[in-house]
C-alpha cells in the first residue's frame, strides 16, 4: 500500500496540483487544457498503446479474450445504468443523462491508465492491453453509445439543425479517433504475426512518455477554470463511479474466472475516476458542465483512498474465490 501511495497516487495528485496552480496563476486557461487533451488525445496516448501492443504475442491476445468480453460488458452496463439513472431526474434532460453516463460511466483510462497501473504493476505488455482494451470500450463504443443518446436528446428538443445523422455517424466519427483505431491496429498487427522492429520503438517510446505526465497537468488546469459545487447528483456519480462500477467488473471477472493479475488491474482500471472526454464533449455542447466536473474533481479526491481499497479488497476475492 505504501508503494502504491507513494509511486501510483502521490505523482498523480503533486502534477495535478501543479496544473490546477498553474491555472489559478493565469500561466494557463481552459483552452490552453483543450490542446493539451488534444495532444494526448491524438498522439501521446495513441502512440503510447500501438507501441506496447504490437511487443505482445498471439498467445497473449487470446488469453485476454475474457478481459476483453469483461470489459466490455463491465464497463457498458455500468455506462447504461448511469445513463437511466440520471434519467430519471426531473431536472435532467436525456443530454445531460447521456453526458452523466459518459462522466460517471466511463473510467479515463486514456488520461490515467499508464499513470496508476504502470507504477503499481509494472512497465509490460499485459498493462498496455488492459489500458487498450479498456480504451477501446470506452472510445470506440461508450462514446459512439452516448453521443448518438445525447443526439437524440437534442433533437427532440429541437437544439439541433440540418439533416438527420446516421445512427452509425457517431460510431464512425469515433473510430476515425487516433485513440481508438490504433490499438485495434497493433491488435490486428499482432493477429497477423509480423514482426515488430525494434528499431522503431524508440521513436514512438519518446511520444509515448508525455501520455501521463501532460494528461494529468492538464486536468489540473480544468479543474482551476471551474467553480466546483457539491450537490445530489455530484454525489451519487462518484459514489456510481468509484463503488458499483469495479464492484461490478470484480464480481463479473470473479464468475468468469479472470487470470487473477488481470482482474485485479481491470478491477483498477474501472475504479479511475470519470473519463475527462466525457467533460470534453460536455464544454463542446453546453452541456452538464457545472455538474458533470464537479463529480470529476470528487471522484479525483476520493481515488485517493478508493485505489488501495479496491486492490486490497480484489486481493481478498482472489483468494476466496479463485
Amino acid at each position: 500500500m505504501e508503494h502504491i501511495l507513494l509511486y501510483a497516487i502521490v505523482p498523480i495528485v503533486v502534477i495535478m496540483l501543479a496544473g490546477f496552480i498553474a491555472g489559478k496563476k493565469g500561466a494557463f486557461d481552459g483552452a490552453d487544457s483543450k490542446k493539451f487533451n488534444k495532444v494526448v488525445l491524438d498522439f501521446a496516448l495513441p502512440a503510447a498503446l500501438f507501441v506496447s501492443i504490437v511487443q505482445s504475442t498471439r498467445e497473449m491476445l487470446y488469453h485476454d479474450l475474457k478481459l476483453s468480453l469483461v470489459s466490455l460488458v463491465g464497463i457498458m452496463v455500468c455506462f447504461m445504468l448511469v445513463y437511466y439513472v440520471f434519467r430519471m431526474f426531473k431536472s435532467n434532460t436525456g443530454a445531460d443523462a447521456a453526458v452523466s453516463a459518459l462522466i460517471s460511466g466511463s473510467p479515463t483510462i486514456g488520461f490515467l491508465g499508464f499513470a496508476v497501473l504502470e507504477p503499481i504493476f509494472g512497465t509490460t505488455p499485459a498493462v498496455a492491453l488492459v489500458v487498450a482494451i479498456v480504451g477501446i470500450v470506452v472510445n470506440a463504443v461508450g462514446i459512439p453509445v452516448g453521443l448518438s443518446l445525447m443526439n437524440a436528446s437534442l433533437e427532440k428538443q429541437n437544439v439541433t439543425t440540418g439533416k438527420k445523422e446516421s445512427a452509425w455517424g457517431p460510431v464512425i466519427k469515433a473510430l476515425k479517433q487516433p485513440v481508438a483505431w490504433a490499438p485495434i491496429l497493433a491488435v490486428v498487427w499482432v493477429l497477423v504475426g509480423i514482426p515488430w522492429p525494434k528499431e522503431l520503438s524508440p521513436s514512438f517510446d519518446l511520444m509515448a512518455k508525455a501520455n501521463a505526465s501532460m494528461a494529468v497537468f492538464s486536468a489540473g488546469i480544468t479543474l482551476s477554470s471551474i467553480k466546483v459545487s457539491i450537490n445530489w447528483q455530484v454525489i451519487l456519480g462518484s459514489i456510481m463511479k468509484m463503488i458499483i462500477m469495479p464492484a461490478f467488473v470484480l464480481l463479473l471477472g470473479l464468475l468468469c474466472h479472470m487470470d487473477p493479475l488481470n482482474l485485479k488491474m481491470l478491477v483498477v482500471a474501472c475504479a479511475l475516476p470519470p473519463a475527462f472526454s466525457g467533460i470534453i464533449i460536455a464544454d463542446e455542447y453546453d452541456t452538464y458542465v457545472a455538474t458533470g466536473t464537479s463529480s470529476l474533481t470528487l471522484s479525483v479526491i476520493l481515488f485517493i483512498g478508493f485505489c488501495p481499497l479496491w486492490i486490497w479488497i480484489t486481493d481478498l476475492c482472489i483468494n476466496a474465490f479463485l
